[in-house]
């Protein structure tokens, strides 16, 4: 099986995290921000990762150290779990459509051109990613940049800061050595617009960190390297 445990520690940041590139779409971990691990939890349903172990922060700071980090972690963890990348298909697309939204992922490149027409009230999105050794991300969620308000059991609120999308994102690209491209042509929610965004990316690195029966073992590549 291919898996991978990464801890991190820093003045900042506790995070554990074990990732099985093969499971079943279960995630386990200990997450303080409820909306975050909701995003997490849909990664691993609709990727088919296992993900189990605890993340912790300084939260009275704010929570991009928290969540960047966690995507540093993971991409660490992709980036090991996959090694050097042999009989992957190395890159990967998926469509996924959730009530007003559409949600596009392209093999390496999506070329699909953005609706600008303010009537449209569905969403658009779509993700390219290519585990292909040179990390670069792409990120253009659209996002309105105002915080979406949450609610704990004991019936507390607090605000998830949509701008983290991007550096969790960002830290996952870096770490995972992938080039990933996030975008939305066109939306409303900007729940529905991360949910989206999320899933399809799980859906395309699902498809791009596959064996291909077909590979025999060997490296994705022409230049016989990743």
């Amino acid at each position: 099986m291919r898996t991978a445990t990464i801890k991190r520690n820093t003045k900042e940041t506790q995070i554990e995290l074990t990732l099985n590139l093969d499971g079943s779409g279960k995630c386990t971990m200990e997450n303080p921000v409820g909306f975050f691990h909701h995003m997490l939890n849909s990664f691993c349903k609709h990727g088919m990762f296992d993900l189990s172990g605890k993340i912790s922060g300084d939260l009275d700071v704010d929570q991009h150290h928290l969540i960047e980090d966690t995507g540093i972690a993971l991409g660490q963890a992709f980036a090991l779990a996959l090694g050097n990348c042999a009989g992957i298909a190395r890159s990967g697309y998926f469509i996924y459509p959730m009530d007003e939204s559409l949600l596009r992922c392209g093999v390496d490149f999506a070329a699909i051109e953005a609706d600008s027409s303010e009537e449209r009230k569905d969403a658009t999105t779509q993700v390219a990613v290519d585990f292909g050794g040179r990390p670069y991300c792409v990120c253009n969620p659209q996002l309105t940049g105002i915080p979406l308000v949450c609610q704990k059991e004991d019936g507390t609120q607090y605000l998830f800061q949509t701008d983290c999308f991007e550096d969790f994102w960002q830290g996952f690209a870096a770490n995972a050595k992938c080039n990933i491209h996030l975008d939305t042509i066109r939306g409303r929610s900007d729940h529905h617009k991360v949910e989206g965004l999320f899933k399809a990316a799980a859906r395309a690195i699902r498809n791009a960190v596959e064996i291909d029966p077909r590979r025999n073992g060997e490296i994705p590549s022409t230049k016989g390297t990743i």
